[in-house]
């Protein structure tokens, strides 16, 4: 599947105007027209005693040979107990080997797999199964403080008294077959052994058949949006979309059939799912997982055990590895490269994975679920102030512009929201046209949210999301500004700055600090440190220190969990004088 990388293939840009926010990306390499259970069989044909799963917790290891024959089973034992092409199944689990077969398994036989936050409770799970009408349902049966099974029990009472596939719930209509992973028995509920085991009554020729029917562009994978307004959205992504996203991604990291990846992000997520396993597959890397979520100790240890050349995370998963106190005793000396999104990244913690990582190739990605995921990348290639700075350039046959509230496109260096065009721009969401129709406009044009500005050359800043914007008496403030500067504190561990109700200003700007270990700092140290240094009016007003914040089970920061919790601390209404 892979291709020597050279400098030739790097994003750049190719404007339409030179004065103009307007580019694409490089058409150097073709787009993968195959589809995701396709990729598994290239590897296997391709490097079939290479290492493709390494599982931690679970002590599991499968070569590309011994994964693509597991994934087989599982798809047949989805056909044999009645699925078909088009079928919704959901998984709900952390991460852990079935789920990566599972994504391969639902791909070849056509049916489309449904991402279920390992987080979700009760209300959230309903609204998930009703809203795509999943056909079967695969779940661990617990983690940490969810019972999934339990959670289910009581969602679908009836359960208990139907035979496994054979399920009549009156919440879920079209729900069959639940499936629970591990080793216990649930009445009810088949176990993930059996869906195995139930493949081998199938006509040997029934899953090429399926398989062969299938087309890129069809839809294969539902990913629910965060919901911070209103309910969730299911994104609805083709095979042409993951596959091609997830190959170019590993073409900017420079992945090789000699690379290890090790990937503690959740799978349930496209950073898991496209960014981690997609990229390794299409280049024949192995797929290292460390544990069940992410626990830093044991990403550091499965690092240095595994040899691991690659290390995925968000910015707070980066500082949680460097503040654990046996950090100093990792070697991370065979570290290359990796991926750092999901959140903007603090150029301080940036300078610390370079430099006490070793990853002097790593990357930073920007995108959104809606767009499979990934838009903008760094490349090994770019000067390291530009990797610590931007998000890097427009990635291979991707169109993105920056348009101002009149919907015109600025000129370079001026703000604006970003739209994004092109293959990995999702078919729609689920079953909601309306929602569809606000985020796609008639042009092909993906309405991010998020304010952004690209330089002469095509490097993006992002600045924030259009509604995280502070306006304070008429000035537009963007909370990442004023955050990277707090970062230079040497007391401030994390900060996010957020807009609080003011009845002078309409806003007053808050920063919410959390300090290192041991530090002790004021709110008058702080904005002392801002005079002279940022304008005044971005001087934070309100300086609140907190133990932590408030985040989603991919790292992003909740800002607007945040900017209620502190209008309530500071009691502040719609206006306040205080």
């Amino acid at each position: 599947m892979s291709t020597p990388a050279d400098s030739s293939d790097n994003p750049s840009p190719a404007p339409r105007s030179a004065d103009e926010s307007h580019v694409r990306g490089t058409v150097a390499r073709t787009l993968l027209n195959v589809t995701i259970g396709g990729i598994l069989e290239n590897a296997a044909q391709s490097w079939p005693d290479h290492e493709a799963l390494v599982v931690g917790h679970q002590k599991v290891r499968y070569s590309y040979r011994a994964l693509n024959a597991w994934v087989d089973q599982v798809a047949r034992g989805l056909v044999a107990y009645g699925l078909s092409p088009g079928d919704r199944v959901g998984i709900w689990s952390p991460n852990c080997a079935e789920w990566v077969a599972v994504q391969f398994a639902t791909a070849r036989a056509g049916i489309i797999l449904v991402n279920i936050n390992p987080a979700y409770r009760l209300a959230e799970l309903e609204f998930t199964l009703q809203k795509v009408g999943c056909r079967a349902l695969i779940m661990a049966p617990s983690f940490k403080s969810s019972d999934y099974v339990g959670m289910m029990q009581a969602l679908a009472p009836e359960a208990a008294r139907c035979l496994p596939g054979k399920l009549l719930a009156a919440k879920f209509p079209d729900l069959k077959l639940l499936v629970q992973l591990g080793d216990e028995h649930t009445p009810g509920f088949l176990s993930f052994a059996a869906l195995r085991e139930a493949g081998r009554t199938l006509p040997p020729g029934t899953l090429p058949e399926l398989s062969a029917m299938l087309e890129p562009q069809q839809p294969i994978n539902i990913q629910f949006t965060s919901g911070t307004t209103g309910l969730p959205k299911g994104a609805t992504l083709t095979h042409f979309n993951i596959v091609n996203n997830g190959y170019f991604v590993g073409e900017g990291m420079r992945l090789t059939s000699s690379d290890r990846v090790c990937i503690p992000v959740p799978l349930y997520h496209c950073f898991g799912m496209v960014l981690g396993v997609v990229a390794a597959v299409t280049h024949g890397a192995a797929m290292i997982f460390p544990g069940a979520a992410f626990e830093p100790e044991g990403v550091m240890d499965i690092v240095a055990a595994e040899r691991c050349t690659a290390l995925y995370g968000v910015p707070t998963m980066f500082i949680a590895e460097f503040e654990h106190p046996r950090f100093r005793e990792f070697d991370f000396s065979s570290l290359r490269t990796g991926i750092m999104a999901g959140a903007p990244c603090p150029i301080s913690v940036m300078r610390r994975v370079v430099d006490e990582m070793h990853m002097r190739d790593v990357t930073i990605c920007y995108g959104m679920t809606e767009t499979s995921p990934v838009s903008f990348q760094t490349s090994v290639d770019d000067p390291m102030e530009m990797r610590v700075s931007t998000v890097g350039r427009v990635h291979p046959h991707v169109e993105v512009k920056i348009v101002d509230e009149h919907g015109a496109t600025v000129a370079r260096g001026i703000t604006g929201e970003l739209l994004t065009r092109g293959y990995s721009v999702m078919l729609g969401y689920w079953n909601d046209d309306s929602r569809t129709a606000d985020a796609i406009d008639a042009e092909g044009w993906m309405h991010t949210g998020d304010l952004a500005a690209l330089d002469e050359e095509g490097y993006c800043s992002i600045v924030g999301r259009a509604k995280d914007m502070i306006i304070r008496g008429g000035e537009n403030i963007y909370p990442r500004e004023i955050e990277e500067f707090l970062y230079r504190h040497p007391k401030v561990q994390e900060v996010a700055v957020v807009g609080v109700p003011d009845a002078h200003y309409g806003e007053a700007v808050c920063a919410c600090i959390r300090l290192r270990d041991g530090a002790v700092a004021n709110a008058e140290e702080l904005r002392d440190f801002c005079q002279g240094q940022i304008a005044h009016f971005k001087i934070p007003r309100y300086v609140q220190f907190v133990s932590g914040f408030p985040t989603t089970v991919t790292g992003k920061l909740q800002k607007h969990i945040i900017r209620e919790q502190m209008r309530e601390l500071l009691s502040l209404g719609t206006n306040s004088t205080s």
